[in-house]
Order: C-alpha cells, then sequence, then structure tokens
C-alpha cells in the first residue's frame, strides 16, 4: 500500500506532463498558454530532480490513455505497435492463409477454408486441427484468437508451415502455404426468405461494406426478392462513409441521412441522399439491439426518420461521437473527438456520459437488463423532453440511441442453468464440430439447410447424443432443466453443424428460423410497412388535433 501511495503523485505529475505535450501538439506548434507554462515546469521538475531516473517516453505511453479517457468514453490513444491490430477491423482484406477456426481444447480448429484461397489450394480442409506451425507446438492454453491470427497472416507471398492432425489420416499432415490476399468480410449472410423477402446481416461498416451490401442486394433483387430486411444487430459501426453509402441505397433524393455537428459550426455537415439509391421504394425493416451502435444507428435513424421503413428489435447503443484520426510525431495515433452524429430530425445519437467518470457508461448496458428495459417494452424508458417528428410527424424519442418503431424483447425462451453450463464450457462448439468433423463425407453430399437436416438424426437422438457427451465432459444430466431448454438446444447444434458443413449463410438460416425478431420482421413485411408508416402518422395527426 505505501508503495502503491508513493507513486500517485508520479503519476498525477505524468498526467500533467501529458497533458502539456498533447497541448502542444494541439496548438500545432504555437506558444504555451500560462496553464501549459505551468505543467511545462513540473514536467522539467520531474525529468530533472525526480529522486529515480525517469524514462519519459515511458510514462508518456501511460498517461495518454488516461487523459484522453477523462475527455469522454471513445476518444483513445493507438500506441504505434498496436496500429495494425486496431484497425484490422475497418480493412475490407489482409494477407493470410484463408481459413476461418475456433479454439476449441486448447487446439485450433479450422471450421471453414475459405473458396478460393491459398489454404484450399494446398488442400486444407474443414475439420482439420493445425498442431503445429513452422516446426513449432501450436496448441495449449497460451494459443489465444491473436496469437492465431499473428501466425497465419503475414507479407503476401511469404510462407508458412503446417503440421496438421485430420480424423482421416493416421498421422500428422503437412502443408506450405503461401499466403495471399484474404477479403475481410462485411456481410455474414444474406439469403431469400419466403420467396420474396431479402435478408442481409452486415457484421460490420468496414472499407468494402457497401460494395458487399450492393451486391448482396443485387442477388437477393435477381433471386425475387420484393423486400428486404437488413440485420444490424451486434453491429457496432465503423466508417461513416459506407452508413452514407448504404442508407442511401433506399432513399430519394436530398433526404438527409445525417448531420454531425461540432464545437466549430463552419465545420458542420449534412449528407443527403443524393438520387442514385435502387431500392429506394422497396419494403424494408431494419433490426437493431442494444449491441448496434456508430454507424448502424446513422443507418437506422435515417431510415425511421424519413419514413423509409420500420426499426424492428430494442433501443440502440448511442453511440454518436465522431472521432477523427490523427497521427502523432512517432507514428502513434489518437482518435480524437471533434463532432456529434444527429439524426435528420435533429436527434443526438450519443447517449449521456459524465465526463472524467466512464463507469456508468461503461455499465449501461447492464443497467438496461437490470431494469428490465431489454425484456418488457414497459420498462422502456422514453425521455419526454426530448422528442422529435419525422418527415410525415411520427413521434421519435431522443435521449441516445435509436427507439424502435416495433419492440422486440430480448429471447429468453428455452434458457436454464442446464444451457447456461453447456453454453459457457463450449460443449455445443465442440459437439457440433466433432460430429461434423465424423460425418463430413456423408453431410457434405446436401447442398442446402433442408437437405443437411434431413441428414442428421432426430431431435430426440440428437440431445441424447449431446447429453451424454456433456456428462462426459463433467457436466451432469438434469432432465428437468434439460427439457426447458431442448429446443434451444437442439436448434443450436443443427445451426453450428450447418455452419460446419455449408457456411455462415446456413447458421444464420437455421437461428433465424427461431428468432421472434426475425419473425417480426417478416409479419411487418407481410402486413404492409407502408401501412404500419402511415397509420402511425394519420394516429399522429389525429393526437395533435385533439390536443
Amino acid at each position: 500500500m505505501t508503495r502503491i501511495k508513493m507513486w500517485i503523485p508520479v503519476i498525477c505529475a505524468c498526467c500533467l506532463a501529458a497533458g502539456i505535450w498533447l497541448g502542444y501538439l494541439l496548438a500545432g506548434g504555437k506558444s504555451l498558454s500560462p496553464a501549459q507554462e505551468k505543467l511545462n515546469t513540473v514536467f522539467e521538475l520531474i525529468e530533472n530532480e525526480y529522486v529515480d531516473e525517469i524514462s519519459v517516453d515511458s510514462l508518456v505511453e501511460l498517461t495518454i490513455p488516461e487523459l484522453l479517457h477523462n475527455l469522454d468514453p471513445h476518444s483513445i490513444y493507438i500506441p504505434k505497435s498496436e496500429l495494425e491490430h486496431v484497425n484490422r477491423d475497418l480493412e475490407s482484406s489482409f494477407y493470410g492463409i484463408g481459413v476461418q477456426f475456433q479454439i476449441m481444447d486448447d487446439s485450433v480448429c479450422v471450421v471453414e477454408v475459405i473458396s478460393g484461397g491459398p489454404a484450399e489450394a494446398v488442400g486444407l480442409m474443414a475439420g482439420d486441427r493445425i498442431i503445429e506451425v513452422d516446426g513449432k507446438p501450436f496448441t495449449g492454453k497460451d494459443i489465444t484468437n491473436e496469437t492465431v491470427m499473428t501466425n497465419l497472416r503475414g507479407p503476401k507471398d511469404t510462407t508458412v508451415k503446417l503440421t496438421i492432425r485430420r480424423s482421416t489420416a493416421r498421422k500428422p499432415l503437412t502443408f506450405e502455404v503461401t499466403r495471399g490476399e484474404i477479403p475481410s468480410l462485411a456481410i455474414d449472410a444474406s439469403y431469400i426468405m419466403e420467396d420474396t423477402i431479402g435478408y442481409v446481416r452486415l457484421g460490420k461498416f468496414s472499407d468494402n461494406s457497401y460494395a458487399e451490401f450492393l451486391q448482396a442486394l443485387n442477388s437477393l433483387r435477381t433471386k425475387g426478392a420484393r423486400s428486404y430486411i437488413l440485420d444490424l444487430r451486434g453491429n457496432t459501426g465503423g466508417l461513416l462513409d459506407q452508413a452514407i453509402l448504404i442508407a442511401n441505397e433506399f432513399l430519394d433524393p436530398y433526404r438527409v441521412i445525417v448531420e454531425t455537428r461540432g464545437r466549430d459550426a463552419m465545420e458542420n455537415s449534412i449528407w443527403p441522399a443524393d438520387g442514385t439509391g435502387a431500392f429506394s421504394s422497396q419494403p424494408l425493416v431494419v433490426l437493431m439491439d442494444e449491441f448496434s451502435a456508430s454507424s448502424s444507428e446513422i443507418v437506422a435513424g435515417a431510415i425511421q426518420d424519413n419514413d423509409r421503413g420500420l426499426i424492428v428489435g430494442r433501443r440502440s447503443f448511442g453511440k454518436g461521437l465522431v472521432q477523427r484520426q490523427i497521427t502523432l510525431p512517432d507514428s502513434s495515433q489518437m482518435r480524437l473527438t471533434v463532432q456529434r452524429y444527429y439524426t435528420p430530425s435533429g436527434r443526438c445519437i450519443q447517449k449521456d456520459f459524465t465526463r472524467g467518470n466512464n463507469y456508468n457508461y461503461d455499465t449501461e448496458i447492464y443497467d438496461r437488463y437490470s431494469n428490465g428495459e431489454v425484456f418488457s417494452a414497459d420498462s422502456v424508458k422514453y425521455d419526454i423532453d426530448q422528442i422529435f417528428a419525422t418527415v410525415g410527424g411520427r413521434q421519435v424519442y431522443g435521449g441516445g440511441g435509436i427507439m424502435p418503431d416495433v419492440f422486440v424483447p430480448s429471447d429468453t425462451t428455452g434458457m436454464s442453468s442446464y444451457y447456461f453450463s453447456v453454453a459457457n464450457a463450449g460443449l455445443l462448439q465442440k459437439f457440433a464440430y466433432e460430429y461434423a468433423d465424423l460425418n463430413r463425407e456423408q453431410l457434405s453430399k446436401a447442398k442446402d439447410t433442408e437437405a443437411l437436416t434431413r441428414l442428421l438424426p432426430t431431435n430426440d437422438v440428437l440431445l441424447g447424443a449431446f447429453v451424454n457427451y456433456a456428462k462426459q465432459n463433467g457436466i451432469p444430466a438434469r432432465w428437468y432443466y434439460i427439457n426447458i431448454s431442448a429446443r434451444l438446444i437442439v436448434n443450436q447444434l443443427k445451426a453450428l453443424i450447418a455452419r460446419d458443413i455449408l457456411g455462415m449463410n446456413a447458421y444464420f438460416i437455421i437461428t433465424n428460423s427461431n428468432d421472434p425478431a426475425v419473425k417480426e420482421a417478416v409479419n411487418q413485411l407481410n402486413s404492409g410497412v407502408e401501412r404500419t408508416i402511415m397509420s402511425a402518422i394519420e394516429q399522429q395527426v389525429k393526437d395533435n388535433q385533439d390536443e
């Protein structure tokens, strides 16, 4: 405790030092203010007179993140060493071997081999376990997702030697793979539902999201889609320009998509639709949840405020701060908040936060679960002091995030202590992977999910096999709770097996078949989204007249 107390003043002083250094940079090298001069004096005293010799560079690296953290929840510092990792999610491609993997039992298991990629070219297969990389063991508790990506990714045309254990081979197999360009797909799934409804799940807003999204929409239209479900659940956002391009596809010309406002009014911007969208008249439902953020909220806000479609699900996260990425002299970077996002009706997307204290902000989603907001529409709190109007006059609410037009609670059907036990232990994925691997030759004959499910055992047999498997792995059978979760467990197993055999599209086809939010979206499209919106507008007009 004494040692901790001793370092507190040093850390505080270092924060001041970082402040002076950062303030000087932001000032563009101009003369320092009296306050900055004072901080500079403190900085020099620490550097020259502190009892121990201090590495200024290391202290700056420690204190700048804390300094930015005290501004707002989303301003961050990115050390040079972490740039590649932090920016990875925004890139549309990288150089690697072309596999999707999952770590199970301290082993790296190949779940899917990307078509046309380097791994496929040399003969790697789904179900393979990577046990060595470049002659070194590649198993154990120290293996993480980051470890795998660090070893499998690398410069173009470099090689990596993999030792594989395959269920159909008696001895380990060795493959030398030449790394190549691998697309990082933004679209998780796209397929036709009920003959004329096109479903697209967008996982992120990276630099190729719009191109992928447009390709998916055009493909669905060719297959007969006449209305669309855009699933943005769990999509935490990304690049602004991609959100604008995607929203633009659904809006008539001159409809506002989003506005950014900052301290300098001269730098405020409004982005309207340009009229080139090819899907501006087809019925549309957007799915949202509490983990949909930033660019997802921009798209949803534009659709809702322009009365273009319905938002179905739950209130979105509420991340409406705009960061500018600034490169510092040592090639490190910081993302500094410079503006806020506003929807066409004038709602600020950003939820409240207290500067210098992010605890409540960080736990806000947890609070929604605790107070019942995600489970019951009656528990949703509307900010009556922030009421806005869509272009047609419907009331929409501010206060952070996008409120849905149609609320769908978080689905807890089939949840039990047994389900949580097997799910938390990763046994659903492990069982599905091993089952798919043992039966791969037979299951690979299936060309779609319907054919695949016909090749699987009956629900009772599949459930019984899994319960025995879980028992062998330390989780006893408790049939009261198993019966509660039986349908959920079987559906998850089928979806995971389908993913291993047919890919991610098949996974969502099966899980969506029992998803309440997807079912509600389909109902809204079948009953007429436009009629629902017009009825709400007419009701709002009537309410205004009565007042």
